[in-house]
């Protein structure tokens, strides 16, 4: 009878892609493959991005409703990390102020706030103003306060 009972409850078996790509969809992706789900998403801010723009260049002085911002939330986190990246891109990379070097992600920031390659990561070899001797008292002087005792009363 057990066997009978599990023949009767068959566990439910991968369904292809409603697209028709050849890949397993998912019910949280709307039977989608992961693929053709990104594209649908990617269609879908895109639309609501032009919708929005279009609107706005119609109304600039209406502001965005509220409820169409909490209902586009998800999308939204989505879509400034992909706008974070190719602003990136799109950006000059990071160059050492003394040779103009490109260090991308090894650039070294100095204290002077500038960024510098590896041979001109050193105070010394590209001439920084910083006054580190005077930023090393102010530490110690906030670290390590000044204490002075009671003087006491000699009988």
């Amino acid at each position: 009878m057990g066997s009978e009972q599990n023949d009767s409850f068959s566990p439910s078996e991968p369904k292809l892609c409603v697209n028709g790509c050849g890949f397993f969809g998912t019910p949280s992706n709307m039977n989608l493959c992961s693929k053709c789900y990104r594209d649908i998403r990617a269609t879908e801010e895109q639309a609501a991005s032009a919708k929005a723009a279009v609107d706005k260049s119609l109304n600039p002085n209406k502001p965005e409703t509220k409820p169409q911002q909490s209902l586009e939330l998800a999308p939204e986190s989505s879509s400034s990390t992909s706008v974070g990246d190719s602003s990136v891109a799109s950006s000059d990379p990071p160059r050492c102020l003394s040779c103009n070097k490109k260090v991308g992600v090894t650039g070294f920031k100095c204290r002077c706030g500038s960024t510098f390659c590896g041979a001109h990561r050193y105070p010394e070899s590209h001439d920084c103003e910083f006054d580190f001797k005077g930023a090393a008292r102010e530490a110690i002087a906030k670290a390590n306060p000044v204490v002075k005792a009671d003087k006491v009363e000699k009988i």
